[in-house]
């Protein structure tokens, strides 16, 4: 199969993933807008989401998979299976203890770490650590989770992992259908989209749990041992977490000092729902499939392919990436009121999360070139670079965070996210380029400014287009003339961008078409005696 249809098996499957999240989301802002529930639901649920991807996509998608797939090609697959059946040991343990101590001490956690804030709200604290002690759970369901989803990526089954998120969107939305059907209020749709989160946990891990054993892995639970195994991947796994999980640093720690303004976690969140689209069909699906075919390819001692893998990878990320900065810059507040003003999302509430998706555009190409770059260093078993740049990132989030909330409120921490990002990915391409380990592609450097041309002229076009439609697209047209006026901008939009990057050379159906047909080159044996890649 081609890196491309690799890329749209996980990001399609993502697509579906997120296009229901939008659903949920819309649903949510129509129940509880920026209000205080709204607020202590977001910030309870960053609580687990946090940890999870530290625990899991952190560690097991950067420093498991590796190892796994060497224990495949070394042992084959009853030594893979071993291994996995270690690390399941270990996994479960911690996570049980994790669990049982974050549920005793979750009043102080909300008091003092997540929502400092919330304190001196009585009715807000409560909700928050009520809703916190339920959804924890969830943690443990999807790090298991995570580790299932790293074999079946090495076993080249990427589907099931990519389409059990789904499911929490599924449930999560059918909770907010009966909520309003039946007319509950807020606190009672609080609470029932918490227990949807742990349901939705458990659904989960019993999709991947099911794909694994079909692809002929039957894990079974072992006494916990510190095996050589278990303890090398614990050398990688823990900068892996820290490395891997920093947006998740980054919002946690956005979220504590959010917690001093009404409304500015919401508001953060569902700004951050809409760009997470484009940054989880592109980078994750990059990020997803690119770690386990460029560690097969560096373990075959294949350089030129290794090479070849990387920059592929960041030229299509930037070819699809661009245009959706571009568009999220220029009509943010047309696609926040198109999706959430409705029931208790107020213009105020538009104008504030249009404000914060904005500038969540100008770091988008960033966040999804840092998913691009950092399996250069986790397929070559270096998880400690990354975690340093992923500190110094946090220290940059933070010290402007700080700086800029007072005066610009959650604006404000949306910048400090956007410049901690493009520092981070500066810092990553810049060490890659230093050790030698990104070669010099002629075709990539030609292509990138001309993309960067080609989305410049979109953003111009959408920008006076907007203008033009200020009627079609405010809150006085009817819902029908609004979705269809931002649906035909965005299908102008991407034949202004896609005619400019093909007249300019920045794209081309030759290029295209030798992705699509691309197969991964075969790789020679190493002098180690490794097998030949499938």
């Amino acid at each position: 199969m081609s890196l491309v249809k690799k890329f749209a098996t996980v990001g399609g499957a993502t697509l579906g993933s997120r296009v229901f999240g939008f659903v949920r989301e819309t649903f949510m802002a129509a129940a509880l807008g920026t209000g205080p529930v709204a607020d202590a639901f977001n910030t309870a649920f960053r609580l687990p989401n946090t940890f999870r991807r530290l625990f899991a996509e952190g560690a097991f998608n950067s420093a498991f998979v590796p190892l796994f797939a060497r224990e495949i090609e070394a042992r084959g697959m009853d030594g893979a299976r071993r291994f996995a059946e270690e690390v399941f040991g270990v996994l479960f343990t911690v996570l049980l203890l994790l669990t049982i101590a974050m549920e005793l001490a979750m009043p102080f956690i909300v008091r003092e770490l997540i929502a400092p804030g919330f304190a001196d709200d009585a009715a807000k604290f409560a909700s928050t650590v009520t809703f916190a002690t339920i959804m924890f759970p969830y943690l443990a369901c999807m790090s298991l989770g995570a580790m299932m989803a790293g074999m079946l990526n090495s076993l080249h089954r990427y589907f099931a992992a990519a389409i059990a998120p789904v499911f929490l969107n599924f449930i999560l939305i059918g909770v907010l259908a009966f909520a309003w059907y039946s007319g509950h209020d807020a606190i009672a749709v609080g609470y029932g989209l918490s227990w949807g989160v742990l349901a939705a946990g458990l659904v989960q891990l019993a999709i991947v749990w099911v794909a694994v054993r079909n692809a002929g892995m039957r894990i079974g639970l072992r006494r916990p041992r510190l095996t050589a195994n278990v303890k090398r991947l614990l050398v990688l796994a823990l900068p892996a977490a820290i490395t891997g999980g920093i947006t998740q640093i980054n919002l946690l720690i956005n979220t504590n000092i959010a917690s001093g303004k009404a409304g500015a976690v919401s508001s953060l969140v569902y700004a951050d729902r809409i760009y997470q689209l484009p940054l989880g069909v592109v980078g994750i699906a990059v990020a997803t499939v690119l770690l386990p075919e460029l560690a097969r390819a560096l373990r075959a001692g294949n350089l030129n392919e290794a090479a070849n893998l990387q920059n592929r990878s960041v030229e299509f990320t930037l070819f699809l990436t661009l245009p959706a900065a571009a568009a999220l810059l220029v009509m943010s507040e047309p696609i926040v009121r198109l999706l959430f003003e409705r029931g208790k999302f107020s213009p105020e509430s538009t104008v504030v999360v249009g404000h914060i998706l904005a500038i969540y555009g100008l770091g988008l190409p960033a966040f999804v070139l840092i998913k691009a770059f950092i399996p250069g260093f986790f397929a070559r078993e270096d998880t400690r670079t990354p975690m340093i740049f992923a500190a110094i990132s946090v220290a940059v989030n933070v010290s402007l965070a700080l700086t800029l909330f007072p005066s610009l409120g959650a604006g404000g921490i949306a910048i400090a996210e956007i410049v901690a990002g493009w520092a981070n990915a500066l810092l990553l391409f810049a060490t890659l380029l230093w050790r030698g380990h990104w070669g010099r592609d002629i075709p990539l450097l030609t292509r990138v400014p001309r993309l960067v041309i080609a989305a410049a002229i979109m953003a111009a076009a959408l920008h006076y287009a907007v203008q033009w439609l200020a009627f079609p697209l405010s809150s006085a047209a009817p819902l029908a003339v609004r979705a269809a006026t931002v649906c035909a901008l965005v299908a102008v939009a991407m034949l202004i961008y896609f005619a400019a990057a093909f007249g300019l050379g920045g794209a081309s159906l030759a290029m295209i078409g030798r992705s699509l047909k691309r197969k991964a080159a075969p790789a020679a044996a190493s002098t180690a005696g490794e097998g030949t890649d499938e």
